[in-house]
């Protein structure tokens, strides 16, 4: 018997954003959610993301939301108006979690819950082994994953996808069935549809099994992290690897710290990965070439300069980009902008601003015709061209190199080149401090 209150342990008030499809298994979750709504005085959150490529996906749409109205349930979709070149399955995964987290700040919520269930489990573990992975990548994914200010829960993960099916059959659920699931040019559904029938004859609870392989590996996955990190702490500086360091240590160290920064870098987890990339890079490493490069996917390219190795952004590939800025950005040429709460040095990495002065949020972007920044210490203005022409920037660079503007479009930073006159020094008032490395 389906009972969620078996797999997972509900406090009261709650506040719960339920990532929603309108498939059988998300709809199986929202209505067991509405069943102890009130016992526990749960706020609940539908959040629905519309891909945009199916006809049906707007009725689906539709359907939620007059679902959401009639059950007295907070509704938020999305749709995806566009898609880039990279792999549809992980780039449609990125904007629905990115969007998930957003209503998840909206609402204050603590948890994120998704509707994977049992055989999800078992086709990621034997999509990661065919692949090749490490233990964190073998193990599929936890049931519960703590963001910090939220949790991901995966309440179903004790399920089949027939229990569900089942349940919505007994309740008189209704549920849409999305036909790209059905089709055998993708590689999970050649799982589904293939080996998970086999499994199952071989044991009715297989699923099970694979769960506690699962928490096996995650287990052992926690002494190897630590071990990690503090082998990273050794042979890290900021975003560059010490190459003669990094080969000294352990082999099998080794591959997990690049699964590490690989996965930190991607901002995702390894789906795109596996061992051939990892290799590839190992034998970047080991080369007696002074510099060389290595293309991973999505135009990410493995660096090799002398003793550094980094990841960068292809920025052949980007023309612009322009990103509000929060807490930190991760730019296309593999720096970063960081707000910090101090810093000792005053180099043209560092920049010092009071928020009186200038007008929020900031925005990091690529350089525009006609930008103009007033610079420190000097009357009147310099156009930002001229100043790349200045400090020998090449062309390239200069199409790709990071510019910060305030809302009002005040140029107030060149990193790593030219401080503006908003620029305060270390003896004056200021309350905000970004660093570029």
């Amino acid at each position: 018997m389906v009972n969620i209150e078996d797999c997972f342990s509900f406090h009261k008030q709650d506040c719960i954003v339920i990532g929603c499809s309108t498939g059988p298994d998300s709809m199986a979750l929202v209505d067991m959610l509405l069943k102890i709504r009130d016992k526990y005085d749960l706020s609940l959150i539908v959040a629905h993301v519309n891909h945009n490529v199916r006809k049906q996906s707007f009725e689906e749409e539709a359907f939620l939301q007059d679902y959401c109205l009639e059950h007295n349930l907070f509704f938020e979709s999305m749709l995806i108006e566009k898609y880039g070149d990279d792999n549809f399955h992980n780039e449609a995964r990125t904007i629905r979690y990115q969007f998930f987290e957003s209503i998840v700040k909206k609402y204050s919520a603590n948890y994120l819950f998704t509707a994977h269930h049992g055989d999800d489990l078992i086709e990621t573990v034997l999509m990661r082994i065919v692949r090749g992975s490490n233990l964190n990548g073998y193990s599929g994914f936890k049931k519960c994953v703590d963001l910090g200010s939220y949790k991901i829960v995966r309440p179903l993960l004790d399920f089949t996808k027939q229990e569900l099916e089942d349940y919505d059959k007994d309740n008189n659920i209704k549920y849409y069935i999305d036909s790209s699931n059905l089709k055998d040019v993708y590689t999970r559904n050649r799982y589904r549809k293939n080996v998970l029938p086999f499994l199952r004859q071989e044991d009715p609870q297989v699923h099970l099994k694979f769960l506690k392989y699962s928490n096996c590996l995650s287990d052992a996955y926690k002494y190897i992290e630590k071990q990690r990190n503090i082998a990273l702490k050794r042979i890290k500086k900021e975003n560059t690897i010490i190459i003669d360091k990094f080969l000294e240590e352990d082999e099998y160290l080794q591959r997990e710290m690049l699964y590490y920064i690989l996965e930190d870098f991607y901002q995702d987890d390894l789906i795109l990965l596996g061992d051939t990339h990892i290799e590839l890079i190992l034998q970047l490493l080991q080369s007696k070439k002074a510099n060389s490069f290595v293309n991973l996917p999505n135009e990410v390219v493995a660096v090799k300069e002398y003793n550094s190795f980094y990841l960068k952004k292809d920025v052949n590939m980007i023309s612009s980009y322009e990103i509000e800025f929060d807490k930190y950005v991760t730019l296309p040429n593999g720096h970063r902008i960081i707000k910090v709460d101090s810093v000792e040095t005053n180099g043209n990495d560092v920049c010092r601003l009071d928020s009186s002065d200038i007008v929020l949020p900031l925005t990091v972007r690529t350089r525009r015709v006609g930008d103009r920044i007033k610079i420190k210490g000097l009357n009147g203005s310099k156009k930002v061209k001229d100043v790349f022409i200045d400090k020998k920037i090449s062309v390239a660079n200069r199409e790709s190199w990071p510019i910060v503007v305030d809302a009002r479009g005040e140029v107030v930073w060149i990193p790593g080149i030219k401080k503006s006159k908003f620029d305060k020094k270390k003896s004056d008032s200021y309350d905000i401090i970004l660093k570029y490395s």
